[in-house]
This record gives C-alpha cells, sequence and structure tokens, in this order.
C-alpha cells in the first residue's frame, strides 16, 4: 500500500485513516474490515469505534510521490501527474471525529503536491459539500471525485457527486450487485466497474450483461470505461470482459473543474 498498490487504475493509494463503519449492501463482504481485522487484529470497525491513524512518516509519503511524478511514468503516462487514491481503507466522508481531523490534514497535502492528481471516494458525497476547504476552487483542478454505487437503489449518490466542482466526476460501479440502467451518465467523465472479490464473493446472476450495458453506453456517451474485474476469490482476476481489456481513462487535456448545472437535491434522506 502506498508506492505501489494492487488498485489498477491509479498509481498509489495513501489512506487517512483506517476504519469505518457500514452503509450500503456493498459494504457487507468489505475488504478494508476484513485485512485489518484478520491480519492486523484490529477492532475498528463501526461507529462506534476508534480509528487507526498515522503519524509524519506516512504523511510524508505524497510529497516524494509529487517529487517522483515528473519523471517517472504513471498511468496518465511519463511526465503527467501520478494518480493517489484516498481512501482505500476508510470513508474520507464517515461521520467519525477522528475522519473529520484526518481530513484537514489532507487538504494540505493536496495543496504541497501540485504533480498528483488525487481520487477521492465516497459512499457519502451528501456529506461533501459543507466539509471542503475554502480554497477548493483551486484544488479541485487535480481532484478525481468518485461514489461508490453497487446497484440502482443507490444511484441517487450521483446527483450529490456532481454537484462537487472537480476536474473529474466518476462511478465506482464496484462490487457490482445490480443493474445501474437508471444512472444518468450526462456529467460522469469515468466509470469503474468491478465485481466482488475475496472468501465471500458474490457474482449475481446477469453481472456480464449489466458490464456490457455499462459498457456501451459510455460508449455512446463519450464516458471513459474501465474493466476491473470480475467477481471472484482474489482482485485482479479475470480482467476481459468478452475476451477484451477495456481500461480507459479520462482524457487529461479536456479535464475542466466544473459544477454542472443539474437541479436541486432535496435535503431530505435518500438511500446513500
Amino acid at each position: 500500500m502506498g508506492l505501489s498498490t494492487a488498485i489498477a487504475w491509479t498509481d498509489h493509494t495513501f489512506n487517512i485513516a483506517w476504519g469505518c463503519s457500514k452503509v450500503s449492501p456493498g459494504c457487507a463482504h468489505c475488504y478494508a474490515e476484513t485485512f485489518s481485522r484478520d491480519r492486523c487484529g484490529l477492532d475498528i470497525w463501526g461507529p462506534g469505534k476508534a480509528r487507526r491513524t498515522f503519524g509524519p512518516k506516512h504523511w510524508a509519503e505524497p510529497v516524494a510521490w509529487n517529487a517522483r511524478a515528473g519523471r517517472e511514468p504513471g498511468l496518465l503516462g511519463r511526465g503527467r501527474p501520478h494518480l493517489v487514491f484516498s481512501s482505500s481503507m476508510c470513508d474520507l466522508w464517515e461521520d467519525h471525529h477522528t475522519i473529520d481531523i484526518e481530513r484537514e490534514k489532507l487538504w494540505d497535502i493536496i495543496r504541497r503536491t501540485p504533480d498528483l492528481h488525487w481520487q477521492l471516494l465516497t459512499k457519502r458525497p451528501e456529506r461533501i459539500a459543507e466539509r471542503l476547504p475554502e480554497d477548493w476552487e483551486t484544488l479541485c483542478a487535480r481532484i478525481w471525485m468518485g461514489t461508490s454505487i453497487e446497484s440502482g437503489d443507490y444511484v441517487g449518490r450521483a446527483n450529490r457527486l456532481i454537484g462537487i466542482p472537480a476536474a473529474v466526476h466518476f462511478i465506482s460501479y464496484e462490487p457490482a450487485l445490480g443493474p445501474l440502467d437508471a444512472l444518468d451518465l450526462t456529467h460522469i467523465e469515468w466509470v469503474i466497474f468491478g465485481g466482488e472479490s475475496g472468501p465471500k464473493f458474490r457474482a449475481p446472476a446477469g453481472w456480464q450483461s449489466w458490464a456490457r450495458a455499462m459498457r456501451d453506453r459510455c460508449a455512446d456517451a463519450d464516458v471513459a470505461f474501465f474493466f476491473k474485474q470480475s467477481p471472484a476469490p482474489r482482485t485482479e482476476l479475470g480482467t476481459t470482459l468478452d475476451g477484451r481489456t477495456t481500461r480507459q481513462f479520462p482524457t487529461l487535456d479536456t479535464m475542466v473543474p466544473s459544477v454542472p448545472s443539474v437541479p436541486s437535491v432535496p435535503s431530505s434522506p435518500f438511500p446513500s
């Protein structure tokens, strides 16, 4: 984790903390919970539990990656910004005091790393807008803002996402547990499809048809489509769809930080 990563759609991963609480069916077999509990012996899952935090050495890592980004090739090409996914072991917008504190540190790191593009992913997009730093208008030029949507029951998350100014708005369609026919791709630049991985992975009947449908819809809408994996006991197994590897990224040269004009979203709760 960090300098190298098993996540195929990023160059580095950086966690502001470890630990979270579950909010929807996609969380049922959370790899981060399993890893922290079974491999590290940590009891950090659930709303009343502590979160694991890190010291100065950990927080200095992105600054070192930034220094290397201009010299070494990344997924976007040599001399282009490296991609950093934050956070794989927690949710940046969980309603937790520790996460609130650690998230504030992240803004400073983003300011100090101009050659990194930050991929921020959450299942709680309704909490983003009121918790952004004052200089977001500047920072958002290097932010890829994403939300996880596992089935059509949670497409409402996209409405919250696209209201946030960002260079890229993306959907992590993983673990894919149902079709996303109702997802409006109008203001989305990137969709990642991933079947669930792990010893208890779910492989719902029809998942291939959901993947094909999303691939084809993205092609029609000029949205980058990244097929990460099939449902499997380990990550990065079954990385082709219909015999083809499709791992597209948004075009860096066309990224313009924006907030589209979208209908207002009511403040009342919806599935998140």
